[in-house]
């Protein structure tokens, strides 16, 4: 028998080393090498696929020529969701591994489940390492005991899910027993969950180590390609807010979905980091109930307080992500100092751009800002990353730092530059069309953005301004 040799792998990037290392060289983190066994080839009974076919076969590693391959689109499967059908890039394609990421508590197995509930023309192999059967019964009988209870129209979808014998559930932690499972039901789409208790007998670790969750990723994986069964892989995230386990894990699936949000927040947001079968800019947004996650289509009426007549530091911004358009609402608080150095805190913005913003506004605008607190943050638990939020940024913190509301029904759309130019944005013209249908009267735009703009099909009325100057007087006076 072959002797196991020592390998060191980063936590972090997934980089391999034959000794330990203080500092990764790849991405100079600090004591992120851990120690693992590289292992043989694994064996051959749970490397093959529920439908026989076997994935070291000689046979199938031959070259082809790039004409010779046939370029067809497989059907992708409908989740019945369109939130994750939009970030899915249209459905989940067949043979694919999907990695669903989140918080402790966030939803992710509520998700998970509900989405499986609902795909009643599929069989469904659930596989749950950290609940019992009993609990996840409790969990799917919730989830659909609310909406029967006001609609009696659900009572026939409810015996259909609950009893359909496409869905199975199973309770395991051994990767050798899932794959017999997997053999014996022949399952059309599998979930994991989570990748962290999942483990084989061919690794000497516990579950959630570096080694059980790359051995176990790279088997699935195998398993989906082979078969061409989808996957959907559950993973934990870290304290530092990353996917746990070696960054390898994310390197072999085709997809990274992370669902994130504020536990004290309604709303919960669907984002796509990796995905080699669509965008990575399209976002889904679910409302948590006691009943489940409800879909939003239209997050622009939830994201949008009632009334703020009055208030102020908020400012309304037309942001898009992905192909979704929605207003949000920008809040910000200016106030003295209390300390020495003055505080910068931004929540669900990125905090380098709020400095960079405010360091405009006293350079170019000459508001002296040095010396008082700011705080900004996205309403709803948001996070936006859309560059068309710096208008909104700046006459935030202008209205708090002078106490003076913004006028209602006026919201605003632009990249603010370095020199205080308002640079153009990308889609006016769906920002503009948002913001009229919701009964805004008023929206600032880049100047720049008017060349080829049909003024006349919209109602709204539209500001064009050049510099931040003129859109601060526009709002002011």
């Amino acid at each position: 028998m072959a002797k196991d040799k020592i390998a060191y792998v980063c936590e972090n990037c997934g980089q391999e080393s034959p000794k330990w290392i203080g500092k990764c060289p790849a991405c100079g983190q600090w004591n992120t090498f851990k120690e693992v066994k590289s292992l043989p080839p694994a064996p051959s009974h749970w490397r093959g696929s529920a439908n026989g076919i076997s994935s070291h076969g000689r046979d199938a590693a031959k070259a082809l020529r790039l004409r010779d391959i046939s370029a067809h689109d497989d059907p992708r499967i409908d989740m019945h969701d369109a939130e994750f059908n939009r970030v899915l890039g249209g459905g989940l394609v067949p043979g694919s591994i999907v990695l669903l990421g989140g918080e402790p508590g966030i939803g992710k197995s509520t998700l998970s489940l509900q989405t499986m509930l609902g795909l009643t023309d599929k069989r469904v192999l659930y596989v749950s390492g950290e609940e019992s059967a009993h609990q996840l019964k409790m969990r799917a009988e919730r989830l659909y005991s609310g909406e029967c209870r006001t609609e009696n129209s659900k009572l026939n979808t409810l015996n259909s899910q609950l009893n359909d014998d496409n869905f199975l559930i199973l309770c395991e932690n051994s990767l050798e027993a899932i794959f017999e499972q997997i053999k014996e039901t022949k399952p059309e789409i599998v979930v994991v969950d989570s990748i962290q208790t999942i483990s084989t007998e061919d690794v000497e670790s516990s579950a959630g180590s570096i080694a059980q969750v790359r051995e176990c990723a790279a088997a699935l994986l195998r398993f989906a390609k082979t078969s061409g069964v989808p996957v959907i892989l559950i993973g934990h995230i870290t304290k530092e807010g990353t996917l746990a386990g070696p960054k390898i894990l994310e390197h072999i699936v085709d997809t990274v979905i992370q669902f994130e949000g504020d536990q004290h927040y309604m709303y919960r947001i669907l984002r796509s980091i990796k995905n080699r079968f669509g965008s990575t800019s399209e976002l889904g947004i679910y409302e948590m109930q006691q009943t489940g996650l409800r879909q939003v289509s239209n997050p622009s009426e939830l994201l949008l307080t009632e009334d703020h007549d009055g208030l102020s530091g908020v400012a309304i911004s037309s942001a898009i992500e992905g192909v979704r358009p929605f207003l949000v609402e920008t809040q910000a608080l200016v106030s003295s100092a209390a300390y020495g150095t003055p505080q910068r805190s931004a929540t669900g913005f990125d905090q380098r751009r709020l400095n960079m913003l405010l360091a405009v506004l006293e350079k170019r605008v000459g508001f002296k800002l040095m010396q008082k607190d700011v705080f900004l943050n996205i309403a709803g638990g948001l996070r936006v990353t859309d560059m068309a939020m710096d208008l909104s940024v700046i006459a935030a913190v202008l209205s708090s730092n002078v106490d003076t509301p913004i006028e209602s029904g006026w919201c605003m759309c632009g990249e603010v530059g370095l020199s205080g130019e308002v640079r153009p944005v990308a889609r006016i013209e769906q920002r503009i069309a948002e913001a009229e249908k919701l009964g805004f009267s008023h929206i600032i735009i880049p100047k720049y953005n008017l060349s080829g703009l049909n003024r006349k099909k919209f109602k709204i009325e539209l500001v064009p301004v050049r510099k931040v100057e003129e859109a601060l007087r526009a709002l002011f006076g």
